[in-house]
């Protein structure tokens, strides 16, 4: 395990310096495929309140919980410990989870990919403590692209009409208590598969990054910071000039095996229709194009989701 870290990039730069926050963004980015975001503006009681719903949510009993299985892909509501495996894995994760997604109006045209979400009853300040979580983040996540599309050589806002009505998922997790150390582990190395995650919790230790060099770096970030990383969505539209590193979430030490960990990531997707092209401006002679053939975000999206046991 090496010792380096990822240097916090303080979102204040975004209003008063926002070409440093840009450069800065995006060499974490482009070095480890995570940044750090320190000063964030998120309120700490809105999210201390989602944290305690979530906490809630998953000390019901397992049929009150399962009774919020529904649709396919674990899309939206609950899914059971034991179920998600990492690409090329043997071995289940050890976690549960709860997704919501963007509420669309009646009648939208990307209803029959992207279902309405259901709540828990027993629950009562779930829904709106957690839709303010998915807001903000996503909110938050559309900053995020305006400083990569400045260091990619775009216009500033490029990402917004390609994101504004995204597939986008709030995630709510949870690792329960270990009792030893493998087969399994809380979340096997793996990539996301979407534009970038935005991700609340990870103070908790466990989440490791795989260096080049083929060594795991810690992210233990600052209390109050939101850790970011590159989804494969993003890798390929920008023909790897940002990568989407290998990550995991590896067991606690003895003296912590008996505390839960929760965190909170947002997968920020393009909308359902949009084609995944390599950007021009990230093709070269040293740098052919990976990925000639064009693809939906949706189908992209729905080739992942058979790979890691969800579809």
């Amino acid at each position: 395990m090496t010792t380096e870290s990822i240097q916090p990039v303080s979102f204040r730069q975004f209003e008063t310096d926002f070409a440093a926050f840009s450069q800065a963004l995006g060499d974490s980015f482009a070095r480890y495929g995570f940044a750090v975001i320190s000063d964030h503006p998120l309120a700490q009681a809105g999210i201390d309140s989602a944290l305690a719903s979530t906490k809630a949510f998953f000390a019901l009993p397992e049929p009150a919980k399962r009774a919020y299985m529904v649709g396919q892909g674990g899309q939206r509501g609950y899914t059971p410990f034991g179920v998600e495996t990492a690409k090329g894995e043997a071995h289940h994760d050890l976690k549960e989870f709860w997704h919501m997604g963007r509420d669309l109006p009646a009648g939208h045209p990307y209803a029959d990919v992207m279902p309405p979400n259901v709540w828990p009853d027993e629950i009562p300040g779930f829904q709106p403590g957690v839709s303010w979580l998915y807001q903000s983040l996503d909110a938050m996540g559309l900053k995020v692209l305006e400083a990569l599309a400045v260091y990619l050589g775009l216009d500033r806002h490029f990402f917004d009409a390609t994101v504004n009505d995204g597939n986008s998922v709030l995630r709510l997790l949870h690792y329960p208590p270990t009792t030893g150390e493998g087969p399994h582990i809380r979340a096997a190395a793996h990539e996301d598969i979407n534009v970038i995650t935005l991700l609340l919790g990870a103070e908790e230790a466990g989440l490791e990054v795989l260096r080049r060099d083929g060594t795991w770096l810690a992210i233990n970030p600052p209390p109050g910071s939101l850790v970011c990383n590159i989804g494969d969505m993003l890798q390929r539209l920008t023909n790897h000039r940002l990568p989407s590193t290998t990550h995991r979430v590896v067991n606690p030490a003895p003296e912590r095996r008996g505390v839960a960990r929760y965190s909170t990531p947002f997968f920020l997707h393009f909308n359902p229709d949009y084609q995944i092209r390599t950007l021009p401006g990230c093709v070269d002679a040293e740098h052919p194009d990976r990925y000639p053939e064009p693809i939906t975000a949706d189908g992209y999206l729905r080739q992942r989701l058979k790979e890691i046991k969800l579809l």
